[in-house]
């Protein structure tokens, strides 16, 4: 009796993990990451399949169609399932309710950047200074719901007013600042600092409460003179509900030594953001407390659930 009920050894074939947003954004590029490197540690296939649209939903509803066998496995920033329930009239899935939580795996900020041929300015300050002389005539591009609450929370703390207009993935938001469709946006560092290395785009601050160890020169929207300024979101790791505790402990395990590998810190340190190694209770812990502060931000900057 205790082999039977002993955890069935993980994975013994190829696993799946969902990515809710494109290719080459910041959690596409992250998960392809942890694939590589939890197939060295296993031998067995992770293979990474993008379900983009409805900031993530997409790819949540699918993980709860599987069976919560650690087969099938959702990697998210915490929007999904702490933000989305604001935004959106109609969810699909409970987050507290519908999902196992694995563990967290990174913390990541954003970056903001300018067009400088659509807006010449070299810092917050000057960019701060055009949206004021030229109220709501500016355009600022989001390609997820981080981006677009980034400059929301710009334009409450800084004063200011400026039209938002939406993409479905950062990339294209990209595209577009790069040809000058609009003038500035709030991206995450690893789609939008090889721009600014490129020439393309400039970089004014970061959302993060310090400067990025890959981009020293860049300052935080605190030093840049946005008080009181501050937005991190991080990326975590779930199963549908139901999931038996000993699989979810031993896939935590997994990814946690993944995360704690030099590996793991040479990456972050190269793309911009922080390894955050979690537990299912401090997972849990984190959408819990998240959901109320991230309603309080859609509630302050006036958007209404669509």
């Amino acid at each position: 009796m205790p082999a039977g009920a002993q955890t069935p050894a993980w994975p013994a074939r190829p696993v799946t993990l969902l990515v809710g947003y494109a290719a080459g954004t910041g959690i596409d590029t992250t998960t392809r990451f942890y694939a590589e490197r939890l197939r060295e540690a296993t031998g067995q296939v992770f293979l990474v399949v993008n379900k983009v649209g409805a900031f993530g939903n997409i790819a949540a509803a699918d993980l709860l169609r599987a069976a919560p066998d650690g087969y099938t496995v959702l990697v998210t920033p915490n929007g999904t399932l702490t933000t989305n329930q604001h935004l959106m009239k109609q969810m699909p899935f409970d987050a507290q309710k519908d999902f196992t939580p694995v563990a967290t795996i990174a913390r990541w900020g954003a970056i903001l950047l300018v067009n400088p041929q659509q807006a010449p300015v070299a810092s917050v300050a000057e960019l701060t200074a055009l949206l004021k002389a030229q109220p709501g005539k500016l355009n600022f591009a989001s390609g997820n719901f981080t981006g677009q609450a980034a400059g929301e929370l710009y334009k409450i703390r800084a004063g200011v007013s400026a039209t938002h207009v939406p993409y479905k993935g950062v990339p294209a938001a990209l595209a577009d600042l790069i040809g000058g469709q609009v003038q500035f946006m709030f991206a995450d560092v690893v789609t939008g600092l090889p721009q600014v290395r490129a020439g393309r785009l400039r970089a004014l601050a970061v959302t993060t409460p310090r400067r990025l160890p890959n981009a020293p020169e860049i300052p935080t929207m605190v030093e840049a003179g946005v008080a009181n300024y501050e937005l991190v979101n991080w990326f975590g790791v779930f199963l549908p509900a139901g999931a038996p505790d000993g699989l979810v402990r031993r896939i935590g395990e997994i990814v946690n030594l993944v995360t704690a590998s030099p590996a793991a810190q040479e990456f972050y340190a190269r793309v911009g953001g922080e390894a955050f190694a979690g537990t299912p209770e401090s997972t849990r812990k984190l959408i819990e407390s998240d959901i109320p502060a991230w309603g309080r931000l859609v509630k302050a900057a006036g958007i209404e659930p669509e």
